[in-house]
């Protein structure tokens, strides 16, 4: 989240898209609604189903799933060609002035250095024209053809209505409706908060959907600003967190990025990370670097990581591929190619894209292990379930160890919430039976392995035998030290660059914040971005203050966030060029003449003048970008591309299938579907009774959903004969479903360039394993490939056919041993009401 959870309250407009905070987040929702209560804020949902979310929003337009770019493209269309851009924040705040090289172009959905045998571009015409000065070059009319918002304005002029409605499915009058909303929130005395989950990035452009909205808010002047931004809503209390130190791997921690194998000296790896200013004055904060990652370095490796080693440099990782994401993972374990797999809090047989291409590279490892509190589908993965788990145990051979581990109400620690709060918290119970907590089972593993390179030595042992690891238990760290280590401490008495006699930091003090980081191997920190959460000022991430000054939804002193314990990124961007807020009713921050001053802790340097830096400070021109220059590897505009299965062709370029830089292996290509096979549009989801796969262990979940269904719309089951709670068959080009069926109206048919397209719904908490009847999930359908950035699996877009078939013998409670297959189903939709058939 650029804002937070509580910052939604400051709204006037909230776009749910990509997502289903109502019923997926009902605690932060409750933001939403104090928003409408209080300021009389909008709420709009756009999404293929009529969900909980929509049943109380102000207007609630369809889509069809895989069309979000193309939507929003026209929603930036519709802006430009009716004077909806706050034009003092995009001239002054966006990259729109700059010009862009010569060469660049796009054309027929492809932009200028497309490699089709490589599946990448040479991008080096993203970039702007630089001057003689070195500074980037600007159009302040905005008139130059070569500038960002003429190049934009083209882009985006072919989605009219008429094409959004072709593509999307999306009514015109709806689509035009949801233009006018958002266009009002140009004002600069309006804002539009954007909310956004898994439904946005699990696509093959997943990374562009969510850029495309950014690139709408920076048109409307809506970041930085309160109750405007775009908030991501994590799907798990602690996965910002996750991925703040370091989830992807390509990533080490505070987004850092790991070294390629080209890099093989720490000046190689510098050189493209020096982040130098584009434009005059300017801060680009990137600049700082190197002090983040030698800091990291001596986190890493202490004493050992000095000056005369390149601070350990050759002992980390480097990266022969771009990354070795879970796609990647189990395309190697398909070949043979990798032996062992650690799955730690992870149930990858029911996460992971064509479970039975994942079953298949499970059981060609040689051992897996898996650390988790429950006991999961993953560890279970070779025990055959019959038509839920058909495999052959005697052939599979891998050796599966399972850690028992403890679950977060048995912990001590810090969760990073979505708005990238750190709240510490407390066990609340003691871990059952042999569980034992991740810190000790990991701390075991490494002082066992450590002791075998010591003992046997290796080819490379050096990582391994000179990690630093002072811990005062070596055997379980604690949540404590490891939080101080992540905040960072001295490594060495830091002196008053003015007054070297003076120590202004002794050695072994923690560091106040990242301010104070060193590329000289005097600062030791883990993660800088969380530096100041544990200081000598104590436990930040402990506090529990809720005051909350003139009500601005900020809350400075509840836990801590990052960075600087800083409520909203890039809040200079709440002031107009000379520092004065855009809206005098909702202020966040200012300039009092001679500094920054507000609410929150100003993302700008505190005496900055406001005429002459920048609000994006982490950009090296100051600005936000509507063009995004070489940093998404699909292109520096988003595109729209259709699904990889769709059911229709791609309209702006009916050549392409797919995002054409999105990885996909051989085998998988293979395996994709067509229309003419499967002529349904499929999409996952999550219902609020099932928490993933953890709730169908507890008897009370399972009651209120104990089995798997899918959901259709009524045309649909109209014309294959199926009725609610009567078993059908889904399936795909990768595998086959059996579910109930739940004919809804939540589900409508879309009429895309004049063809009904059916979607069909398809929820993710069933298996093999728990309390709830045995089932299937969406992961059975879902063809293995992934973003073109992050490599996510398109879990939300997939193509599908179904029939009705006979379901399993079950007597009726309603009427005795020869009551029709379905009166079971009937019976308990007489029980609970309309709910069980129509508001899952």
């Amino acid at each position: 989240m650029t804002n937070s959870w509580t910052d939604i309250q400051n709204t006037d407009l909230a776009i749910i898209m990509g997502g289903n905070a109502a019923e997926a987040h009902p605690c932060g929702f409750k933001w939403v609604t104090e928003a409408k209560a209080n300021r009389g804020a909008k709420l709009i949902v756009v999404d293929p189903r009529f969900t909980r979310s929509a049943a109380v929003a102000d207007f609630y337009a369809p889509i069809r799933q895989g069309t979000d770019i193309a939507f929003l493209l026209g929603v930036i269309n519709y802006c430009m060609q009716n004077d909806k851009v706050q034009w003092d924040y995009v001239k002054a705040f966006t990259n729109a002035p700059y010009l862009i090289k010569e060469g660049f172009a796009y054309a027929d959905g492809l932009f200028t250095g497309y490699d089709e045998a490589r599946r990448d571009y040479d991008r080096s015409t993203w970039n702007y024209e630089i001057g003689a000065d070195g500074y980037v070059i600007s159009d302040e009319t905005l008139q130059n053809p070569r500038c960002v918002w003429q190049l934009l304005k083209r882009h985006a002029a072919i989605f009219t209505p008429e094409l959004v409605e072709r593509i999307c499915g999306t009514p015109k009058e709806k689509f035009l409706k949801v233009s006018e909303m958002i266009g009002e929130c140009s004002s600069k005395t309006k804002t539009m908060t954007s909310m956004y989950a898994l439904g946005w990035t699990q696509h093959s452009s997943g990374s562009q959907n969510i850029r495309t909205m950014a690139m709408l808010q920076l048109i409307l002047g809506n970041i930085g600003v309160r109750g405007g931004g775009m908030n991501a809503l994590r799907g798990h209390s602690n996965i910002q967190g996750l991925t703040d130190i370091g989830l992807m791997s390509n990533l080490i921690p505070g987004y850092l990025t790991i070294p390629s194998d080209k890099e093989t000296t720490l000046d190689a790896y510098m050189s493209t990370r020096g982040f130098k200013p584009l434009r005059p004055d300017q801060t680009s904060y990137w600049q700082n670097y190197k002090k983040f990652f030698i800091s990291f370095q001596k986190a890493m490796w202490g004493d050992a990581a000095t000056a005369e080693n390149n601070f350990a440099y050759d002992w980390l990782p480097k990266l022969d591929v771009s990354g070795y994401d879970i796609l990647r993972a189990l395309q190697l374990m398909h070949e043979g190619k990798m032996n062992g797999y650690f799955c730690q809090g992870f149930n990858i047989l029911l996460s992971a894209p064509n479970r039975r291409k994942v079953t298949t590279a499970l059981s060609k490892l040689k051992f897996l292990v898996v650390m988790d509190p429950l006991q999961t589908e993953t560890a279970r993965f070779w025990e055959n379930y019959g038509e839920h788990n058909d495999v052959d145990t005697s052939s599979i051979q891998t050796e599966v160890i399972e850690l028992p581990t403890t679950c977060f109400a048995e912990e001590t620690g810090s969760l990073v919430n979505s708005g990238r709060w750190l709240q510490w918290h407390w066990a609340g119970a003691t871990p059952p039976g042999e569980a034992k907590h991740d810190n000790w089972i990991m701390a075991q593993i490494f002082l066992r392995l450590r002791a075998l390179y010591q003992k046997e030595g290796g080819a490379v042992p050096e990582p391994i035998v000179n990690l630093d690891w002072r811990y005062k238990d070596p055997g379980e760290p604690t949540p404590e030290e490891l939080a101080k280590e992540l905040n960072g401490y001295a490594s060495e008495d830091i002196t008053d660059p003015n007054d070297p006699t003076k120590v202004v930091i002794a050695k072994g003090k923690q560091l106040v914040n990242f301010s104070v980081l060193r590329d000289d191997g005097k600062t030791t920190c883990g993660c800088w971005i969380y530096s100041g959460c544990f200081n000598e000022a104590g436990n930040n991430m402990a506090r529990r203050d809720n005051t909350d000054p003139d009500s601005t939804g900020v809350f400075p002193n509840w836990a801590w966030s990052w960075p600087l314990n800083r409520r909203v990124l890039y809040n200079r961007a709440s002031a107009d060029v000379d520092g004065n807020s855009w809206d005098p009713s909702r202020k966040l921050m200012w300039w009092d003449g001679a500094k920054w001053t507000g609410y929150d802790v100003p993302d700008i340097a505190p005496n900055a003048k406001p005429n002459v830096v920048g609000p994006f400070i982490m950009n090296a021109e100051g600005t936000g970008r509507l063009f995004t220059l070489g940093l998404l590897r699909d292109g520096p505009f988003p595109a729209h591309y259709e699904p990889f299965e769709s059911p229709m062709v791609n309209l702006v370029a009916p050549k392409i299938r797919g995002n054409p830089v999105a990885r996909i292996f051989q085998n998988d290509l293979q395996q994709l579907g067509d229309a003419k096979e499967f002529p349904y549009a499929a999409t996952s989801y999550r219902l609020t009774e099932h928490f993933h796969f953890w709730t169908k262990h507890v008897r009370f979940n399972a009651v209120m959903q104990p089995e798997f269904f899918v959901e259709i719309p009524e045309q649909l089951a109209s014309e294959k004969g199926i009725k609610s709670g009567h078993w059908v068959r889904v399936w795909s080009k990768r595998g086959s479903v059996k579910a109930k069926a739940v004919v809804s109206k939540r589900i409508n048919t879309l009429m895309c360039d004049g063809k009904p397209v059916h979607v069909i719904g398809v929820p993710l908490h069933w298996a093999f394993i728990g309390e709830t009847k045995e089932g299937f999930g969406p992961n059975s359908l879902t063809p293995f490939v992934g973003d073109a950035n992050t490599d996510t699996p398109e879990f939300k877009a997939f193509l599908v056919n179904i029939e009705p078939i006979a379901g399993p013998n079950v007597v009726s409670l309603a009427e005795g041993p020869d009551a029709e297959e379905g009166d079971f189903s009937s019976l308990i939709a007489d029980t609970l009401g309309d709910r069980s058939r129509t508001d899952f």
